[in-house]
């Protein structure tokens, strides 16, 4: 079927950030499986430094940044101004624009789903996947996202947070004062990295030093949490308004919480579409809780939303949520919604469709 008039979309891969390399892997899935009947797709590219290009090679060049020395790339970016309403390509002698009907950021981490990028895409008025500035950063930042939590009536386990500096003043006093409130196993992760990054797990006063020092190193503030003994499971939210939760997927971690190694690196992670340990009653409460979650923080297009599901007492505790989730072949996100109905290339037509709706100045 020919489609006249197809929509420009531009794939916004890599990043600055810590999760580059995995940002790499899903913006290939995704490339490769938009509709090209419907799509012309731009991929710009950013690099770990920073640097933007226009990248017009093989998409399987992505991962392991193969791309950047392709030769197939030309230095471009996406203008502020409106008028431009696309991508700005540097070539000799001047430059050519390329229009945009929307973007689609595949970008993990800071930099990608923090808000900063997407404040980007709202001043250039271009249409975009995924929520706006204000929920991408609310949703990034740990400590936000509990407190918005806590406001919302969300039920999350107790929790703790400080600033590098803060911590510095008087470490011993909040060191002690956090294990008194959580109760060893603690939780100690970066308050602004995703995919699990900096996270450790500490089992005395000892491990949790240790741990924050690990956290300090990605981010200047930390979050501490309690430990939940229960079964880590996440809900698929796709919609703007009237958002749609996909079945609960469970995850089966080898190792002993589901890290970062675990995510993307090891491949010996189980998953389990629908959640096997839990009852069809308590994947409908993590549906419901999802969707209340994901309204709270005023999220838009997409996110994955995760909850721990008590052992002992069948509870459902939120977990965190993530607004642009991974998209590679094993990522939770399209898997759960193609057990619900959605393949994935129609997952990323109808995500499209979404930013359409909203439109580019939100």
């Amino acid at each position: 079927m020919i489609i006249l008039n197809k929509k420009n979309i531009a794939v916004v891969f890599g990043g600055a950030s810590s999760e580059h390399a995995v940002s790499c892997i899903s913006a290939k899935s995704v490339i490769e499986n938009i509709n090209r009947a419907k799509y012309n797709v731009y991929m710009l590219g950013i690099t770990r430094e920073g640097k933007w290009s226009l990248f017009e090679g093989d998409p399987a060049l992505l991962p392991e940044d193969k791309w950047v020395e392709s030769g197939d790339t030309t230095p471009a970016f996406i203008s502020p101004d409106s008028g431009s309403h696309g991508i700005t390509v540097l070539c000799e002698g001047g430059t050519r624009q390329i229009y945009l009907d929307a973007v689609h950021p595949v970008l993990h981490g800071k930099n990608g789903e923090d808000g900063t990028i997407q404040g980007l895409f709202q001043l250039a008025g271009i249409p975009f996947v995924g929520c706006d500035h204000l929920s991408s950063a609310v949703c990034m930042d740990k400590a936000f996202t509990n407190m918005t939590a806590d406001v919302a009536g969300i039920r999350q386990a107790k929790w703790r947070s400080i600033t590098k500096h803060e911590y510095e003043k008087n470490r011993s006093a909040f060191l002690e004062d956090a294990a008194a409130y959580l109760g060893f196993p603690i939780f100690v992760k970066p308050a602004n990295a995703g995919s699990s990054v900096g996270i450790t797990k500490a089992k005395d006063m000892r491990a949790l030093e240790a741990g924050m020092q690990t956290a300090f190193a990605e981010d200047t503030k930390v979050v501490l949490e309690q430990f939940i003994d229960g079964y880590e499971v996440e809900c698929a939210v796709l919609g703007n308004e009237e958002p749609a939760a996909s079945t609960v997927g469970e995850i089966l971690p080898e190792k002993e919480f589901y890290d970062y190694e675990a995510k993307y690196l090891a491949g010996t992670t189980g998953l389990a579409i629908p959640a096997k340990n839990i009852t069809a009653q308590k994947i409908e409460e993590v549906r419901a809780a999802a969707i209340k979650a994901y309204k709270a923080l005023g999220c838009a297009g997409l996110s994955r939303v995760d909850f721990f599901v008590e052992k002992h007492s069948g509870e459902v505790y939120f977990n965190e949520i993530n607004t642009l989730p991974g998209f590679t072949s094993i990522s939770m996100y399209p898997k759960l919604w193609e057990a619900s109905g959605i393949p994935y290339s129609d997952l990323l037509d109808k995500l499209i469709e979404l930013a359409l709706e909203r439109g580019g100045n939100l």
